[in-house]
């Protein structure tokens, strides 16, 4: 899957990060939907004996089409065959609901590439902070007018204004190397109707959570989120960690890995309606592609997760620190380590974290201490179940990548809580 961006990037030795910055932002991210949950609700339905009605009735709601840059060349695979790379974006916008408030800006302040190994036995989600500085292709406009000029060291969150969806996709394809011929841009009603789907989501807190800036708090201990709660904890930054972009990222993942189980429980598999209810929070809170318009692609990549164990999903945040670019403060990306991981997505190889949960996350108390050490507990033949911080679901030897510790993350089967404050 190697790429033409990542063949001229390794031939001419450069680093895809620029000089010139401009666009401040500091606004509360919007815009979250379960990663896992949005692929894997559709093959729910299309494994299910609901699925016939389902998908008649699912594709009259799908959203027209975005087109993405040279997207006449993806083929109408049908069933997927090998691997995929999917990019799902965020939008602040505010999608027209008003109880969320409007800034009048486009921005992609949750931007998130899924890759899904070619023999599907592994899947990584890469989360790219909002305000790190990347450089931005030319982008052709909305309108086909056009296009608008490459530009040097913008934040990340500002490519959906230059050029929609196709300029994010273009913009994270230069900075990985990787071709990315999935898209998705997302509503963030869709984690109300998600975790409403599901039951709720579980998780648990290590420390109140007072975000004043939107109105929540949470008590430390365990809760089960669904509806606009569910989407409040996703969008906490200033009651978590540090209160920077970073920690919320870490906390986002700690709901999406406990959906991401929550969704391949038994519970949810074996009940049509919430199968059906997946589906809908889907295909109704997302403008996908034209690549994705096919209820039976939608189906077949998500049956390329379906069989990943949860210990072979891995949320990875991109590593960086905190600078300048010109006038502007934001992020900048440790190139070196970041490029390890773009080369082991490009080489299609399974990664390890082997940092830290992040700022925004600690270690779930409850979880036996014993699981650290499954060698003296399971049969060596057999993988643990539960996964612990930086702990690889395979041998050293087995080709699994193993990030620097800068890259922080963990595996769909990690229990992790909340830091709170």
């Amino acid at each position: 899957m190697t790429s033409e961006p990542a063949r001229r990037r390794r031939a001419s030795g450069r680093s895809p990060i620029a000089r010139h910055g401009r666009l401040p932002r500091h606004g509360v991210a919007r815009g979250m939907l379960g990663l896992v949950g949005a692929a894997l609700a559709v093959t729910l339905v299309s494994t299910l004996t609901v699925a016939g009605v389902a998908v008649a009735s699912i594709t009259s709601q799908i959203k027209p089409g975005i087109e993405l840059a040279g997207e006449e060349n993806v083929p109408d695979i049908g069933a997927i065959e090998g691997g995929v790379n999917l990019l799902l974006v965020g939008s602040d916008s505010g999608g027209g609901n008003a109880a969320y408030g409007e800034r009048g800006q486009h921005l992609n302040d949750v931007t998130i590439l899924l890759h899904i190994s070619e023999d599907h036995t592994h899947a990584t989600v890469v989360s790219f902070p909002r305000d790190l500085f990347v450089s931005i292709p030319s982008c052709p406009r909305e309108d086909g007018d056009g296009s608008y000029s490459a530009m040097s060291s913008q934040k990340i969150n500002t490519s959906l204004t230059y050029g929609g969806l196709a300029c994010t996709v273009l913009t994270v394809e230069e900075l990985t190397g990787l071709s990315i011929p999935y898209a998705a841009l997302i509503e963030f009603d869709g984690v109300i109707q998600m975790s409403n789907a599901v039951g709720g989501v579980p998780v648990c807190v290590a420390s109140d959570i007072n975000d004043r800036q939107i109105n929540f708090s949470l008590a430390a201990g365990e809760h089960v989120l669904s509806g606009f709660e569910a989407l409040q904890f996703v969008r906490s930054r200033y009651g978590v960690g540090d209160g920077s972009d970073l920690a919320r990222i870490s906390n986002q993942q700690v709901f999406l890995s406990s959906l991401a189980r929550t969704i391949k429980s038994a519970d949810t598999l074996s009940d049509p309606v919430k199968v059906y209810g997946l589906a809908q929070a889907a295909v109704q809170n997302m403008e996908m592609s034209n690549s994705l318009q096919n209820v039976t692609t939608l189906a077949s990549i998500a049956l390329a997760l379906k069989d990943i164990p949860l210990e072979r999903v891995t949320f990875a945040q991109l590593p960086t620190y905190y600078g300048n670019s010109g006038s502007q403060s934001g992020v900048l990306l440790r190139t070196d380590d970041a490029q390890d991981l773009f080369d082991a997505l490009i080489a299609d190889l399974p990664v390890a974290i082997t940092g830290s949960l992040g700022d925004g996350a600690v270690a779930d108390p409850s979880v036996p201490v014993e699981s650290e050490t499954p060698a003296e507990t399971t049969d060596p033949a057999e993988p643990s179940e539960t996964a612990t911080p930086g702990e690889s679901a395979a041998p050293e030897d087995s080709g699994v990548v193993q990030l620097p510790d800068s890259i922080t993350g963990s595996s769909a089967a990690t229990h992790s809580c909340s830091a709170g404050q």
